[in-house]
């Protein structure tokens, strides 16, 4: 093993006793809903698992799955999250719920030109054919769920009625498009006050965008929804490409999860086959800092407070966000948004190892 493995796995041990190891209640751990564009280990995978392991532990309480379209289309997602939820361990306490198909406006044919002027971009579901039937879906390495179905209510309504359910408790994690809490805002504006705080990943401040030049995917894909949100009076905080371009997925890293042999599970065998084929030196890591800040914000070591906007032009500037420090921008957020720019790399990756490499399925503690 080489030592850079050892020692984030070490060090990750230490990290997690010094926090209390394990609790056996939620009752007082944070409420999260994880609003997605679900993928089977990318890192909204990712993202899951790290957030059942800490549920196991007692650090956090997540009432939800709520899907939109984002990285791919809305039903190749609900089917990944449906089996994510299975091989967790968590379907009976943790329900998927199908929200928004397509952003709430979109310029079809911009985006087409958009994806021809940036061949290297990523546009998400737009690069894939959308699926008609369940005969077009790709399974995930251990096949597709086999006893957990959606729930009933669709997203936008599961977060009002949960929100409501529980006034200033709930975190919303918003790790793909914001389409569904844009929609349930438009229904209940009234929930906007209950809501304790959203956190992102998404956007981009002062480096470029990994959709056009200018956009990071989560906000480009429905830029409507992200200008609706922002000009809500909820605490905001944002974790952009500023940051993520700075949390490399390095081999050392790649290799603690997937090749460690003392802590193989079906999480480390589908992690190394969904995600040996982006290592490079452009391999970062994305959604799975949001958990992280959540549950310690000193793991975020450089932000900054300004007024944003995002511009919902279609065309080349579509999903570019500005920042203001000294007033706010017409059209833009109706507070100051932190955003960060810096993370605490080595007890970030020290958590994320052990995160992925506990054992699976977990173990929730009684509610």
């Amino acid at each position: 093993m080489k030592k850079t493995v050892l020692s984030l796995l070490l060090l990750g041990t230490a990290l997690l006793a010094g926090c209390g190891g394990d609790s056996d209640s939620t009752g007082s751990a944070p409420k999260v809903i994880i609003d997605t564009d679900f993928n089977t280990m990318g890192d909204d995978g990712q993202l899951f698992v790290m957030a059942t392991q800490l549920m196991a532990q007692g650090k956090i309480d997540v009432l939800g799955l709520t899907i939109e379209s984002g990285n791919g289309w809305l039903m190749q997602e609900e089917s990944d999250a449906l089996k994510a939820t299975e091989r967790m361990g968590v379907s009976q306490r943790i329900g998927v719920y199908g929200g928004a198909d397509y952003p709430l406006a979109y310029d079809e044919t911009s985006i087409r030109a958009q994806q021809a002027a940036n061949p290297n971009g990523w546009f998400g579901a737009w690069m894939f054919p959308k699926p008609q039937s369940t005969a077009d879906l790709i399974a995930p390495p251990d096949g597709f769920a086999t006893s957990t179905t959606l729930r009933e209510q669709n997203a936008a309504d599961f977060m009002i009625q949960t929100i409501k359910a529980h006034p200033h408790e709930i975190t919303i994690l918003e790790v793909g498009p914001l389409t569904n809490l844009a929609l349930a805002l438009r229904k209940a504006p009234e929930i906007a006050p209950l809501i304790k705080s959203i956190v992102y990943m998404g956007g981009n401040i002062n480096v470029p965008g990994n959709s056009n030049a200018v956009a990071e995917m989560n906000w480009w894909f429905d830029p409507v929804a992200v200008q609706e949100v922002l000009r809500r009076d909820i605490p905001q905080v944002v974790i952009p490409l500023d940051v993520t371009d700075t949390v490399p997925l390095d081999q050392a890293t790649f290799d603690a999860i997937a090749h460690n042999p003392a802590r193989q599970t079906v999480v480390t065998q589908i992690y190394d086959t969904e995600n040996a084929q982006f290592l490079g030196p452009d391999a970062h890591i994305f959604d799975t800092l949001t958990i992280a800040y959540l549950l310690d914000p000193t793991m975020a070591t450089q932000t900054t407070d300004d007024w944003l906007a995002i511009n919902t032009t279609p065309g080349e500037q579509q999903g570019q966000v500005s920042a203001s420090t000294t007033a706010p921008i017409v059209g833009g957020s109706v507070r100051k948004i932190r955003y960060i720019s810096k993370f605490d790399n080595a007890r970030f990756l020290a958590q994320y190892v052990d995160l992925m490499t506990r054992p699976v399925p977990v173990v929730l503690p009684a509610n």
